[in-house]
């Protein structure tokens, strides 16, 4: 499985608070079946981060995990949020995109979504990038109306769900709007928006359930493999995402094995 979305780089962010935790971390990740992670650390007008830092700590982390043996290649990446966009010219978003590809992972804000992202969106893609919209479902625009993600969607972004939304980690509220985006066929890529190895882990698996195999695959390895590559996002599977209802069922039988 590809993992798009994790703070891994430690001392960055809110990530791991040293480098033995992000250890930990990418210990995790491995065991849970997971083989690249990109780096998405937060890009935002509070940190001021960028390329300069982020490389030089993905390449030391990259070290450590080869010095212990551990089997994660670590992408380039970066959580924009929508206020650093214009401060971001055509040369540091493309050290920022998804494994070089040509994705931006664009942050869907804590606050009601600006009426500009269409605009963000659509800005984006005439300097030639695409966008992966991060986490949507956590969004309180998107919990009042999750359709209000089907123009994006139609634009040519792709969304991104949160492990934690759909185990219900999060609450109910993100659970049942990850639910209907998965429903209405608006969500594309499954991410851990891990932050360390125990509280927030980068546990993909756990979201199974909610989705079903064929299309859990297709979230964790088919599109984000096409994203980072460059390819064009396959097609979804024939098989309908579960509903709530038959969800339930499923999580009862997962919790039994």
């Amino acid at each position: 499985m590809i993992d798009l979305h994790a703070h891994i780089l430690p001392a960055v962010d809110d990530g791991p608070r040293d480098t033995e935790a992000a250890v930990e971390m990418a210990r995790a990740a491995v065991a849970g079946g997971t083989r690249a992670m990109a780096t998405t650390c937060h890009i935002e007008a509070r940190l001021r981060l960028g390329p300069a830092e982020l490389g030089p700590a993905r390449s030391a982390l990259a070290e450590r995990l080869r010095g212990e043996g551990i089997e994660l290649e670590l992408l380039q990446g970066g959580e924009v949020a929508p206020a650093r966009l214009g401060d971001l010219d055509d040369a540091t978003l493309s050290a920022l995109t998804l494994g070089r590809g040509r994705y931006v992972l664009l942050e869907c804000p804590f606050t009601p979504i600006p009426a500009t992202m269409p605009a963000m969106i659509s800005g984006l893609q005439r300097r030639g990038f695409e966008v992966l919209l991060a986490h949507p479902e956590r969004s309180p625009s998107f919990q009042r109306d999750p359709l209000l993600l089907a123009p994006l969607v139609d634009m040519g972004a792709l969304a991104q769900l949160t492990t934690s939304s759909l185990t219900g980690a999060f609450g109910g509220v993100p659970r049942r709007t990850a639910l209907r985006m998965l429903e209405e066929g608006l969500a594309h890529v499954l991410a851990s928006d891990a932050h360390d190895a125990v509280a927030r882990p980068p546990d993909l698996r756990g979201a199974a359930p909610a989705v079903g195999e064929e299309r859990f695959a297709w979230m964790t390895e088919a599109v984000p493999e096409a994203i980072v590559t460059g390819q064009p996002a396959p097609a979804a599977p024939d098989s309908p995402p579960l509903t709530r209802g038959g969800l339930r069922g499923r999580l009862r039988a997962w919790s039994r094995r």
